[in-house]
């Protein structure tokens, strides 16, 4: 049975930067993709980005990219999101999930998800 259990969320200043992490068990990296999507109040859950770990395969949406980084540690199982140069917009609940497949922006095609976690971004 897969897990994954983020954390890492908190308040920041804009201009800040910020690591979400996401703990998984049940699952190996070189099968698997790593997914972060987030959804902020209001709105529909979007993409934020996603790696495949079999060849790194990364994809990051525009809004993110150039900002924000995904990696992992292998020995403690761990996907990490790092946040830079946040701004007010990127204040959302952030969630990770997984999949047995080739990187993917469609939430659908996700298999498993963590509980989310709150990142609030102040101006």
């Amino acid at each position: 049975q897969v897990q994954l259990v983020e954390s890492g969320g908190g308040l920041v200043q804009a201009g800040g930067s910020l690591t979400l992490s996401c703990a998984h068990s049940g699952s190996t990296f070189s099968t698997s993709t790593m997914g972060w999507f987030r959804q902020a109040p209001g709105k529909e859950r979007e993409f934020v980005g996603a790696r495949r770990w079999s060849d790194f395969t990364t994809y990051y949406a525009d809004s993110v990219k150039g900002r924000f980084t995904i990696s992992r540690d292998n020995a403690k199982n761990t996907v990490y999101l790092q946040m830079n140069n946040l701004t007010p917009e990127d204040t959302a609940v952030y969630y990770c999930a997984l999949r047995w497949g080739g990187v993917t922006a469609s939430e659908n095609q996700y298999d498993y998800w963590g509980q989310g976690t709150q990142v609030t971004v102040s101006s």
